[in-house]
């Protein structure tokens, strides 16, 4: 009976926070624009202020065991590989480099700033600098930021966080060291320190990856080999927490005492799932059931943490130590700046396409610092030094980051005239989302007839009201992409790409069934490797005039053996 009373009492306390979060939604409805996260934060503040009594811990394994798996790989399944990928040394290079960087910095400038001995200040620094990524991408999402900004802040985010534990790991463990055997700080920090913890970060992000790509493949042929959504979404719920559990805890600590991130784990697995899964495993039905269910989980746990992290700041220790919070909060904006601008401006003379000054401003000032700062500091033993200090500072930081950032983001963006989505790219992705819908319907009522569900005549019917809203919307479509020449070239280099890894696709085929020897074969794909450049540097290879905007070298072979006049005169009859 105690045991039910227990389980009824938490149930009340987690109703609660839905009956909260419940008006908090019937109130951003009713005003409008105003992200759902910041005033789900505002209202558990509200309840800590008032002393309202919500029994749901907030604790360092609640919120990276149980809120932060599906969060990770929910904004990793919806992320564009393709863009990730032409992205990816801006966010590699910021969230290793410049994290690494900006932590040194805050933690040097926090020693004499804080009071703090160099060691505990560097710690808050770790604690502190790594971008949220549950932040982070509530509020892109919210804000309708573009495809390229979102994918450079939530990309550095996603990967930051690995790097910032092994870094806080390491720093942590010399605290405590330091603490019991009163050891000098230039005794601890030696040239095998240093290569110990950047072996580690290298070892924690690489054996991240494998985990996350090794579980992430397991799933994807399972369900390549099946067709049933219900079970594909057990599938990848296992995938999420599965990655992360094996590489933070499973592993981790097997192979030496090396520690392998469940974050980069999870990111990694939900990026596989999320698109090449997506593309080749799963049928039109599991990709609406899977990712409904993700977003919907996304939600529910957004609700919960956001709400929480109110709720449970410690107001009377932010209010004990707000000289030190004030002093915080601005050294922690300016570390970040004097890493982004620098580092930004040094990548953006090796790639092929620069990341603009106005971008820049707003990974700067959208590096938002909240759950995963939380969950660290709610992981300082009770005698740490300066915990309550520590505590303080971080929930402090964070309801800054989250309610004054968070809230003038969209106002930053207007300032700098960043456009989140534009009317005619908005109707675009209407048109082309219900272009797609109508097809899997198509598809759909073909497949029932087929099976004998559908009677000829009721199929017709479906056959030729769905036929006709398809005519429809290519037409709006046509006519949509006419006006705006700049949505037609981004849908041509968008196709393209996807035409062409197509077209790769195939050529590893004919090697592997010996159809093509491989020194044809890979000729042939180191001329698609061409185009694909072409294509990630903005340039096409189709063109809407008579001559190619690109020259096949089978044609310059065919000329070699006479076939030149052949093709000629096949062409002049084909006009």
């Amino acid at each position: 009976m105690v045991a039910e009373t227990g389980i009824a009492a938490e149930l009340i306390d987690l109703l609660s926070v839905f009956v909260i979060a419940a008006g908090v939604g019937v109130f951003v409805a009713k005003i409008g624009r105003f992200p759902y996260t910041i005033a789900l934060l505002l209202a558990g503040l509200a309840v800590s202020i008032l002393d309202i009594s919500i029994d749901i811990a907030l604790s360092h394994d609640l919120i990276l065991l149980v809120f932060l798996p599906p969060l990770l790989f929910e904004g990793a399944a919806t992320t564009d590989l393709e863009r990730f990928r032409r992205n990816l040394w801006h966010v590699l290079v910021l969230a290793v480099v410049g994290l690494i960087l900006a932590i040194l910095l805050l933690g040097v400038v926090g020693h004499f700033a804080f009071g703090f001995p160099l060691l505990v200040s560097l710690l808050f620094a770790a604690m502190i600098l790594p971008t949220d990524p549950v932040s982070v991408l509530a509020l892109f999402e919210e804000l309708g930021a573009p495809e390229r900004l979102s994918v450079l802040v939530e990309g550095e985010s996603l990967v930051n966080d690995g790097v910032g534990v092994v870094i806080f790991s390491t720093l942590f463990a010399l605290v405590v060291q330091s603490t019991e055997a009163g050891t000098e700080l230039a005794q601890l920090i030696t040239t095998d320190t240093i290569v110990a913890a950047s072996t580690d970060i290298v070892v924690a992000s690489t054996g991240g990856a494998i985990v996350g790509l090794v579980t992430g493949l397991a799933v994807y042929q399972v369900m390549y080999r099946l067709d049933e959504h219900t079970t594909e979404i057990v599938l990848t719920l296992v995938l999420a927490y599965g990655s992360f559990l094996l590489a933070e805890h499973t592993l981790s600590g097997v192979i030496g005492d090396y520690y392998f991130s469940g974050v980069i784990a999870t990111v990694t697995a939900g990026l596989l799932i999320g698109n090449r899964g997506a593309e080749y495993a799963m049928s039109a039905q599991t990709k609406i059931s899977v990712f409904n269910t993700w977003d919907t989980a996304a939600f529910l746990v957004n609700t919960l943490i956001f709400l929480l992290i109110g709720a449970k700041t410690p107001i009377n220790q932010v209010l004990t130590h707000g000289r030190l919070i004030l002093i915080a909060i601005p050294l922690v904006v300016l570390a970040r700046a004097a890493v982004v601008y620098p580092i930004t401006t040094l990548v953006n003379q090796f790639v092929p396409k620069g990341v603009p000054l106005e971008y820049q401003h707003i990974m700067v000032w959208g590096g938002l610092h909240a759950s995963i700062p939380i969950a660290l500091v709610l992981g300082l033993p009770e005698n740490f030094p300066f915990r309550e200090e520590l505590r303080a500072m971080v929930f402090g930081v964070a309801a800054f980051s989250l309610v004054v950032q968070g809230l003038t983001m969209g106002r930053v963006m207007n300032a700098l005239d960043i456009v989140t989505r534009s009317e005619a790219e908005e109707l675009y992705e209407l048109l082309v989302g219900r272009a797609r819908a109508v097809d899997a319907a198509l598809e759909s009522a073909a497949d029932l007839h087929d099976a004998g569900d559908l009677s000829p005549s009721v199929y017709e019917d479906f056959r030729v009201e769905y036929q006709n809203e398809k005519d429809d919307l290519k037409e709006a479509i046509s006519l949509l992409l006419d006006a705006n020449p700049e949505l037609r070239r981004e849908e041509l280099l968008v196709g393209e790409r996807r035409v062409l890894k197509q077209e790769k696709s195939a050529l590893m085929d004919a090697m592997r069934t010996g159809a093509v020897s491989d020194d044809v074969g890979h000729r042939l794909m180191e001329e698609v490797d061409l185009k694909l450049d072409r294509v990630e540097s903005g340039e096409s290879t189709v063109t809407d005039r008579p001559e190619e905007g690109y020259e096949e070298f089978w044609r310059s072979r065919a000329r070699e053996f006479g076939l030149e006049s052949r093709l000629e005169a096949t062409e002049a009859d084909d006009d």
